[in-house]
């Protein structure tokens, strides 16, 4: 199956795609000199393909790619983001990194 990311800033989401069809998505709220990651969302018919981590890493690298430090308030990010310090603790804004890392 093919998978595809994609912002949609309209909706203020990015999106995952599998086969053209929509899996899930992560909102955002884009502010001035960061971005904050709101809530994460995997239809369930695709729920357990591992799309969730594939969204939460896309997202994480966009941020970096576009120098934009991270707020992740959705619960799945934050975890994605504990799971993976070594790749992905830098991007959270330096206020919030104990917090992220403790719980």
């Amino acid at each position: 199956m093919p998978v595809e990311v994609k912002d949609n800033p309209q909706e203020s989401r990015y999106e995952i795609r599998t086969d053209g069809e929509l899996a899930g998505f992560v909102t955002y709220a884009l502010h001035e000199h960061y971005i904050t990651f709101i809530h994460t969302e995997i239809e369930p018919a695709y729920e357990g393909e591992g799309l969730g981590s594939q969204l939460a890493r896309a997202v994480l690298d966009d941020a970096r790619r576009r120098g934009l430090p991270v707020v992740p308030m959705c619960p799945f990010v934050a975890e994605y983001i504990r799971r993976h310090p070594d790749d992905y603790l830098d991007l959270v804004r330096s206020d919030l990194k104990d917090k992220v890392m403790n719980g």
